[in-house]
């Protein structure tokens, strides 16, 4: 089983069981808050950038972590999570997009050891949001598994006029936090949400 303490991120530690990621009205931009309603991280997309960038901040505004994109266009690929303060890469968020599932594998950067997946729930639920009209309406649900497939936590979005996740971690004695919620934010803004 992986240890999360190996994937601390310098500047930042999210405690809580539960956490909220909101939408910006403009733009993909984002925040995350803890159960308290206290903004515990913010991310935002770099505009006119080759490849997908991501900074994330602290409450303060000082930057911990960056997700960038493994390639130009990269809607089904990989997003590498680096450390602000170490310049070290983390994690992996690999996209194993399909029209009938979205698949979010979260890895060691290094080793590329699997600690975590995030899929969605509903192939009909998947199939509208990509094909109906007005399908990008339908709020996403993904249940997050461990590395053996065991339910660990659950992403579920709200019907709102600006996307809002409900993000639950039940056991995350195996699965990085920060990771996920940083997912939920890229998987809104990549899906075009």
């Amino acid at each position: 089983m992986s240890d999360t303490r190996g994937y601390d991120i310098r500047g930042i530690e999210l405690t809580d069981d539960l956490y909220t990621v909101e939408q910006g009205l403009i733009r993909n931009k984002y925040r995350a808050l803890d159960a308290d309603g206290n903004v515990v991280l913010r991310g935002k997309q770099k505009m006119l950038k080759m490849k997908e960038e991501f900074p994330f901040v602290d409450a303060d505004g000082n930057e911990v972590f960056t997700v960038k994109a493994g390639g130009i266009i990269d809607v089904a690929g990989n997003y590498v999570l680096t450390d602000a303060q170490t310049g070290e890469d983390i994690i992996v968020l690999d996209n194993d997009y399909s029209i009938f599932q979205d698949t979010w594998k979260i890895r060691d950067a290094t080793t590329e050891e699997k600690l975590a997946e995030i899929n969605s729930r509903g192939a009909a639920v998947t199939v509208a949001r990509n094909i109906v009209p007005f399908g990008g309406w339908i709020p996403h649900k993904y249940e997050i598994s461990d590395q053996q497939g065991t339910h660990v936590g659950s992403i579920s979005g709200q019907f709102s006029l600006r996307d809002r996740y409900e993000i639950t971690i039940d056991d995350a004695s195996t699965v990085p936090k920060e990771p996920v919620v940083a997912a939920a934010m890229v998987i809104d803004a990549i899906q075009g949400n």
